[in-house]
Formats: C-alpha cells, sequence, structure tokens
C-alpha cells in the first residue's frame, strides 16, 4: 500500500467551534452516534449513552488524573518564568519541564515563588526544548503539592484564558469525575471521559455495564500535529501505561463488548494486545510506542468513545482507523463524518463533544 498522505487527515475547523469552556453539566454535550454497520449517524446528547449500551458491556477508561502543573515564578532580575511540570527525575525532587522564556534561562539558572514556597534551578537541558529542574520547597513540601495549591491547569494552547477567572471551573471540569487522585500522571486530561457524571456511571451500573480502569500518563505528545507530509514518516511519541491485574483479567474475557473510553485507552488496549504479555496475573506496565492508522484493524476494542480532534493529529488517524477497521475507508468517512458535525455546529476539542462508534 502506498503511503498515506498527511493532507487525508485535514480540515477547516472554525475558530468559533472550539470550545473555551465545558457544557454547563457534563453529560450534556452533544453526541453523534456512529452506526459502522448501517454506516449511519445519529445526534444525541451524551445522556442518552445508556441507550447504546448493554448488559456486559466493560467501559475500559484511563483514571489518569491532571495536575495543575504549569507554575509561575521570578527570576533574580524580576523576570517573569513559566514552569511546566511534566514528569519527575528517580530522585523525586528533579523534574523535566517546560520553562518559558527557555531561552534566556541556561544552566545554573534560577527561579523563585514570590512568597517563598518555591525555588527551582535548571540543572540540565535537553534537545527537546525541555529542561530538568531541582526545585527546594518550604518544609521540604512535594513540587506537586505546591502545584496542587499554587499551579495553574494545564490547558491545552487552542483553550484561551485572559485571566485566573476560569480557574476554579477548570479544576474541576478538566478532569475526569472518576480520576485517581494519587495518579496525577497526566498533563493533558484524557477528554473522552470529561462527559460522565456520577449519576451516569450509576445508571450504567444497574444497567449491567461495569468499569475497568488502566492508567496512561497523557503526555504533550498528544497535542502535536503531524509535520511531515506522509503519516508513516511521523516519529510517535511515547507514554507509559499501567493496567492492573483486574482490568487484564476483564480484557482477556470480557463478558460483552469493550467500549473505550477515548483514544488513550485504545492506544492502551491495542499496544498491550500486541505485546501479548503471557498470563493476567499481576499488574502490568508498559509504553506505548504504537501509532494507529488506516488500515489498523483495532483488535483490542469494539466500541468507542472519543471527542472531535485537531486537524492532522494523530487521535483522528486512530479515529479513521476504527471507522473501518482493516482498511483505508474511514478516512473518506471521517472527513463526511466531521463535515456534517462542523454543519450541525458541534463544539470540538477537549472541552467540546463526544462520538459513540458503534
Amino acid at each position: 500500500m502506498p503511503p498515506l498522505a498527511t493532507d487525508l487527515f485535514d480540515y477547516d475547523l472554525p475558530p468559533r467551534l472550539i470550545a473555551q469552556t465545558p457544557a454547563a453539566r457534563r453529560d450534556q454535550s452533544r453526541l453523534l452516534v456512529v452506526d459502522r454497520a448501517a454506516h449511519g449517524v445519529a445526534h444525541h446528547t451524551f445522556a442518552d449513552l445508556p441507550r447504546f449500551l448493554r448488559a456486559g458491556d466493560t467501559l475500559f477508561r484511563n483514571n489518569a488524573a491532571v495536575l495543575p502543573a504549569r507554575l509561575h515564578a521570578q527570576r533574580p532580575t524580576g523576570g517573569q518564568v513559566e514552569c511546566f511540570l511534566l514528569r519527575p527525575a528517580e530522585d523525586g525532587r528533579t523534574w523535566r519541564c517546560l520553562i518559558k522564556p527557555g531561552k534566556k534561562l541556561p544552566v545554573g539558572a534560577t527561579f523563585a515563588h514570590p512568597a517563598g514556597d518555591f525555588r527551582g534551578e535548571i540543572v540540565a537541558k535537553e534537545p527537546d526544548g525541555s529542561a530538568f529542574v531541582r526545585f527546594e520547597t518550604r518544609n521540604q513540601e512535594p513540587i506537586t503539592a505546591v502545584a496542587n495549591r499554587l499551579g495553574d491547569v494545564p490547558l491545552p494552547p487552542y483553550i484561551t484564558r485572559d485571566d485566573d477567572s476560569h480557574r476554579t471551573e477548570d479544576l474541576e471540569r478538566y478532569q475526569t469525575v472518576y480520576a485517581d487522585r494519587a495518579r496525577q500522571v497526566a498533563v493533558a486530561a484524557p477528554t473522552a471521559g470529561l462527559h460522565f457524571t456520577p449519576a451516569l456511571l450509576a445508571e450504567l451500573a444497574v444497567q449491567g455495564v461495569q468499569p475497568a480502569d488502566l492508567t496512561l500518563h497523557v503526555g504533550l505528545g498528544t497535542f502535536r500535529p503531524i509535520s511531515t507530509d506522509t503519516i508513516e514518516a511521523h516519529d510517535i511519541h511515547h507514554e507509559l501505561y499501567e493496567l492492573p491485574a483486574s482490568t487484564r483479567r476483564i480484557l482477556a474475557k470480557p463478558p460483552g463488548r469493550r467500549v473505550a473510553v477515548g483514544t488513550t485507552t485504545v492506544r492502551s488496549l491495542e499496544d498491550y494486545l500486541r505485546r501479548a504479555p503471557a498470563g493476567t496475573d499481576g499488574d502490568y506496565f508498559g509504553e506505548a510506542d504504537i501509532f494507529i492508522y488506516p488500515p489498523h484493524a483495532c483488535p483490542a476494542v469494539d466500541v468507542l468513545i472519543t471527542n472531535f480532534h485537531q486537524p492532522r493529529s494523530t487521535l483522528l488517524c486512530l479515529v479513521a482507523a476504527f471507522l473501518a477497521p482493516g482498511t483505508t475507508e474511514g478516512i473518506g468517512w471521517l472527513r463526511e463524518i466531521y463535515a456534517e458535525a462542523i454543519a450541525k455546529e458541534y463544539r470540538f476539542l477537549s472541552y467540546g463533544d463526544a462520538m459513540l462508534i458503534l
């Protein structure tokens, strides 16, 4: 098969359709339902989800929590610094970070919170623009605790904030209701899960639909558009994931359909299935480096819940593969579905509406 041109996964997204705030209620976002067998679409709200699931289905979902990872500080000269926590190094006091203004801060440069809650020193810089920062905090407090008190939500770059008037709302809503706060390992929310409410999950449980959790450490690579001319030439990002033994057992012998909540969940399950580790005892830790695009077959997932994604993104490639497993026909169909969503003025991206693919 010839290489797939990246332009096949491009489309014009009107800026007015990029959701800047969440729906008034999580489950009142719109839901575009795609029936692959009938090759049709229908329009609903997310609260209608129980109509399309049935007893025995399992909701595989990413319980990663988002750390309020944007810290603001000052240089000794008074200049402003933004430090974005990415992931910790082994000693726990040093973190890989993104620093602004990065080019003006060499190794050895320091910055501190105005009230003295933390101080950071750049100890190394990486070719990708990130830096390793060693932190000192008041009373030896973990920098994650400082971030939970002082940090801003790491909203994606297409969501703009002129002030902190949305901070309280973002802290609550850019987080799934089932996020495990002990697992603040995501720099972006697994956004397909943002639409669930405790009441909706309870309704699904009564119906016989049960959850199975996993944790994928969502990284900034999820926002990186494909810049190569062909899909195959793109260097896919890597993300750590964890599957508890209980989830591994359900995945091996599911009582019904495997329903993936979000592309992060699909990526974890497909990567795990590809590696085919023996047995299901014990938790499994892996590093997802799988790139899913047509004609990938997606054998680990039967039903997908997902949001509407950015043009030229790896997530768009995954959805196209899921629409028509084992073929490239999903590319054209995905373009038709997105064109209809735009015509119907669905809200796009992280705080936007959702799609259910049956």
